[in-house]
């Protein structure tokens, strides 16, 4: 992390806004100063920009303002100018129809706003789910030295003397409202013990699962996956890469140089590992195309699936991130996996990722398992295939069922959510626990955006006979936080003409997540029947941002990018119009 190599200032990109002495440099210069920036900070030192997803309507994100500040501060200590900006931030909670919509939105807001700005390195400040990949595709779609700072989870969840966790409680205790064992008062009750301070989920959703997948990918300081939110550690954290994106420019550390095939390839591993989110698998494929690494849906097969699981938490244990935290975060997971990770990958350190997590130690094996004592043997992200998903599906082996890991039933389709909606609680549903539920028309073009639906609630005459479970299959995505037997991501999606569309209430699915098979159990003949007859509806996008979505999003085996966004444009930009 030293500051040796530095480059005269006349290198730094940002020479090219304010180092001239003519009228384009002065106007620069003279703009800026309105603010009160002193002339000193135009001497050629490094230009930092930090990338703020902070908005009141994500409350994931809403302690941004303090962490900006700090990083601020360590740019400042180390020699840098610290100039703040926003973008578009996605906030799950509240963002209608679904945050993934605008994911790669965002991507072009920080793209188009590092490139077009005097910047020569960026800090992103991340924390609700999207906000991570989107920052990440955008700023590496522009490769200059960049660091990730995550906002933190929230603490753990407390209720009647046990904890309860984001998302994951809320299923459990929705449920329970529907089965007539929790009473709504209590339901009520519980909201504000669930969400007690700043922060993103608690739980291993997918904000705090990309948390830990970004410090796999070795984009950001070691810790930066689990320090709770209002840790005074996460203040210093944010502070410490303030810093280090200084040296970053000056050791002209990009992104492309930080991250190659050995750095997805653990990340997976890690996912794995922590019981990570189903959502990492489109936005690891996302992030990897921009930067130009190959990577497909096959590798989290070939490198995740035999990984054991070591973290104990909810949604597939029982602990939360405030535990993980304080029984030594991804660090203390990076040792127990020894060789089963590629310590020579590089991060933003300047170091290996073997050097970052040396010697790091766990400090409770209840929550950080060895391999010798997994939660589960094998926890990776299974792949699924077959004529239901000739492109591939996705399960999520750690919040299954093993019962029903390999099941039979008879298919009860859903065609999209409103439908769900109306009919999933009508006592004349033909419906057992071992049924199929099947909802289609939820996919990136169907719904549009492939909202977190596929984990959809069991009907109530089963709650109420104590059923907790059931294979459920769509093409939308699901929840980090949720669980269960759920089958996501079918890919092609319905709403294109995949062979979701065919599937007919009565018809016999079958499901081997060992053998990685989900299959229609209908004759070749019949297939091709309804193969053709079924005509596609015509999309009728409004305008807007969403015909933009619908005519160039990819399926989600491809990251679901758009077509046009895939690849690194780097930094280069125009000469000054004026």
């Amino acid at each position: 992390m030293s500051d040796e190599n530095e480059k005269d200032p006349p290198s730094f990109r940002s020479a090219q806004w304010f180092g001239p002495a003519d009228r384009n440099g002065f106007m620069h210069r003279s703009w800026m100063k309105n603010q009160g920036t002193p002339q000193r900070m135009f001497d050629g030192r490094p230009v930092i920009g930090i990338c703020n997803t902070w908005s009141e309507l994500t409350p994931c994100n809403g302690h941004f303002r303090q962490i900006a500040e700090h990083v601020k501060r360590g740019v400042i200590e180390a020699g840098g100018f610290p100039v703040e900006f926003p973008v578009m931030s996605l906030g799950e909670t509240l963002l209608r129809p679904t945050a993934m919509l605008f994911r790669n939105l965002v991507s072009m807001d920080v793209e188009e706003s590092i490139r077009a700005n005097p910047i020569d390195g960026v800090v992103l400040l991340c924390g609700c789910d999207k906000t991570t990949p989107a920052l990440v595709m955008g700023a590496a779609s522009c490769d200059l030295p960049t660091i990730v700072v995550s906002g933190g989870p929230m603490l753990n969840g407390k209720f009647r003397g046990h904890d309860i966790g984001s998302g994951t409680s809320l299923f459990a205790m929705s449920e329970d409202v529907r089965a007539g064992k929790l009473s709504p008062e209590a339901f009520l009750d519980a909201e504000a013990c669930m969400s007690r301070s700043a922060g993103h989920c608690m739980t291993m959703g997918t904000a705090s699962t990309m948390a830990c997948l970004v410090e796999a990918l070795g984009l950001s300081l070691p810790q930066n996956g689990a320090i709770p939110a209002v840790d005074a550690r996460r203040n210093t954290l944010a502070n410490e890469s303030g810093r280090r994106i200084v040296s970053m420019v000056r050791e002209d550390l990009k992104l492309s140089k930080v991250l190659d095939r050995r750095s997805f390839e653990n990340a997976i591993r890690i996912n794995a590992a922590i019981g990570g989110s189903t959502n990492a698998i489109i936005h690891l494929l996302a992030i990897a195309g921009r930067i130009g690494v190959p990577l497909t849906l096959a590798d989290f097969e070939a490198f995740g699936s035999a990984v054991p699981l070591l973290v104990d938490l909810l949604p597939s244990g029982r602990f939360l991130m405030e535990d993980f935290y304080y029984a030594g975060g991804l660090p203390a997971v990076w040792q127990a996996l020894g060789d089963i990770v590629d310590g020579g990958a590089a991060s933003v350190t300047g170091l290996s990722m073997g050097e970052n997590n040396a010697g790091a130690d766990c400090w409770n094996t209840e929550v950080i398992r060895t391999p010798e004592n997994p939660v589960k043997p094998k926890a990776g992200i299974k792949v699924l295939r077959g004529n239901i998903a000739p492109d591939g599906a996705i399960i999520k082996p750690s919040a299954a069922t093993p019962a029903l890991m390999k099941h039979r039933g008879k298919a009860i389709v859903f065609e999209g959510l409103t439908d769900f909606r109306k009919r999933i609680d009508d006592p004349a549903l033909d419906v057992d626990e071992n049924s199929i539920l099947v909802m289609r028309g939820v996919g990136l073009l169907g719904y549009p955006g492939m909202p977190e639906v596929g984990n959809m609630p069991l009907p109530r005459k089963l709650l109420e006979r104590g059923i907790r479970d059931m294979v459920r299959i769509s093409d939308a995505r699901m929840s980090g936080t949720a669980y269960g037997t759920i089958v996501l991501h079918v890919a092609p999606e319905a709403a294109i003409g995949g062979p979701l569309a065919l599937v007919q209430t009565g018809d016999i699915i079958e499901l081997d997540v060992e053998a990685g098979r989900l299959h229609l159990d209908i004759s070749e003949e019949e297939f091709a029947r309804r193969q053709a007859e079924h005509k596609v509806a015509p999309a009728h996008p409004k305008g807007g941002y969403e015909q933009l979505f619908l005519q160039h999003v990819l399926q989600p085996d491809k990251g679901a990018d758009f077509d046009f966004l895939v690849g690194c444009r780097g930094s280069a930009v125009a000469d000054n119009a004026h």
